[in-house]
């Protein structure tokens, strides 16, 4: 571990200068005070005042293969010495060995690859190739989502980040959720939403299924609560799109490379997508990167055609250089199933923290992809914090968050749920740890159960 070292002035003065200087994503400005972080490495970073912290939320969950990787910064500075940046029109060695790399890794026939700066752009891409592709151009998208801040990608997504970007692009239509613990439907049995495929069948009777150029979801819902489609959801929407000709696009930026124990999270209910869009973990997020993937057969239909899209940086060599050694490090280390060991800890760990505080309402995940919802009644299910809730309505989770911190533990949360997404390479100790930590930090939580 690298030694820290402390320089509490020039801490206080990046602070300063960031606060004054600089606009912040999703925030007040006045009210930001973020940590002025001096390093890190593996599963820590720590601040100019040398305190350290466990890093258990992967920053944005996209750092995947842990802090300053020596693999991955060793073929950045190795691609800087050789060639730093190029456009996209030429051949590089990265870029090229990048595509063969994830059309091996990625499920089925998936087999082209456009790259991009971020999931974003790949989601912005994949609705515009779907829409030229069908000669259709309606996008079903579900309520609890995130697919970016982009202009048609703040469009899809469903939670209410989007609304001050409304009105958005036109064509975007909603389906809702397999959330079985807050089941919009009441989850009777079989439930069309949480089954996947009726609930799907109603939307396209109202839409016109000859409307629809493809159906996007996040595999595993991110930020709206770490939701894993119940078995056999996957394989029902799949079906429907099958019967109807309708793409099924899956969002993997947060859920691929390994994060729910498998290369990529449709592997868990052997799904190949038509197009999966991926950023994040593709790189661990050391040099920004996301690609869109497609299979074979949109593959093959785009080779002749006039591919109507383009970004400065596609395929940058030096973001490209830093997937192929971060893919390469995954299988020489065994990161992916690493992940996998680590959330049969988590299973048994979270569900003892269940047991044993009133405030968590439900468990559930996948690898190192976890949620604890936390309420404030369980038998009403009331959240600690409200929907959308900010201010002093949101002043709980707050309060969780800045124990956990106190104990150095790095959190991530969005309204009620706390999210457990550390580095996939996390060791046991360093889990139990963040646990025992975590543990701490939900006694502030029961202090608001009724």
């Amino acid at each position: 571990m690298a030694t820290l070292e402390t320089n509490t002035e020039l801490g206080r003065q990046i602070v300063e200068d960031a606060k004054r200087y600089v606009l912040y994503s999703w925030s007040v400005q006045d009210a930001i005070a973020p940590i002025a972080v001096a390093g890190a490495e593996g599963r820590y970073f720590w601040d100019y005042d040398g305190n350290r912290y466990l890093d258990f939320a992967s920053q944005l969950v996209n750092v995947s293969i842990g802090h300053q990787h020596p693999k991955v910064v060793a073929a950045i500075k190795e691609q800087a010495d050789r060639l730093c940046t190029i456009g996209p029109p030429m051949a590089t060695e990265s870029r090229s060995q990048l595509g063969k790399l994830l059309a091996e890794v990625t499920p089925g026939d998936l087999s082209m690859s456009f790259f991009t700066n971020g999931g974003a752009e790949a989601n912005e891409n994949a609705i515009k190739l779907a829409r030229w592709y069908t000669g259709r151009h309606k996008i079903v998208a579900r309520y609890r989502s995130y697919h970016g801040a982009t202009a048609g990608a703040i469009t899809l997504t469903g939670d209410p980040r989007r609304w001050a970007a409304e009105p958005g692009i036109p064509g975007v239509v909603r389906m809702l959720d397999p959330y079985t613990y807050r089941c919009p439907a009441g989850h009777p049995d079989p439930c069309p939403v949480c089954t996947g495929g009726p609930h799907l069948e109603e939307i396209l009777q109202y839409e016109g299924p000859q409307t629809v150029a493809a159906v996007i979801l996040e595999t595993v819902t991110g930020t709206n609560g770490v939701i894993p489609p119940p078995d056999g959801y996957l394989q029902s929407i799949r079906e429907t799109c099958d019967r109807h000709g309708i793409l099924l696009i899956t969002d993997e930026v947060m859920a691929g490379f390994g994060r729910t124990g498998k290369w990529f999270a449709v592997d868990n209910w052997n799904v190949v997508p038509d197009i999966v869009t991926v950023a994040k973990g593709i790189n661990s997020g050391y040099v920004p990167l996301g690609a869109m993937i497609v299979r074979e057969p949109i593959a093959e239909w785009i080779r002749p055609r006039y591919f109507a899209g383009g970004l400065t940086y596609s395929g940058h060599p030096l973001a490209c250089a830093a997937a192929v050694a971060s893919i390469e490090a995954f299988k020489e280390e065994g990161v992916v199933e690493n992940a996998a060991a680590m959330g049969e800890v988590f299973r048994t760990r979270l569900g003892e923290l269940a047991a044993h505080h009133p405030s968590i309402g439900d468990v559930r995940g996948l690898g190192c992809f976890w949620g604890l919802e936390l309420v404030r009644s369980r038998d009403t299910r009331e959240p600690l914090v409200p929907f959308n809730g900010t201010g002093d309505a949101a002043k709980p989770m707050a309060a969780v968050m800045k124990r956990a911190l106190e104990r150095g533990l790095y959190l991530m949360t969005h309204w009620n749920v706390v999210m457990c997404c550390p580095p996939l390479t996390i060791t046991r100790d360093e889990l139990d740890e963040a646990l025992d930590a975590l543990d701490d930090a939900l006694a502030v939580a029961d202090e608001f159960v009724a």
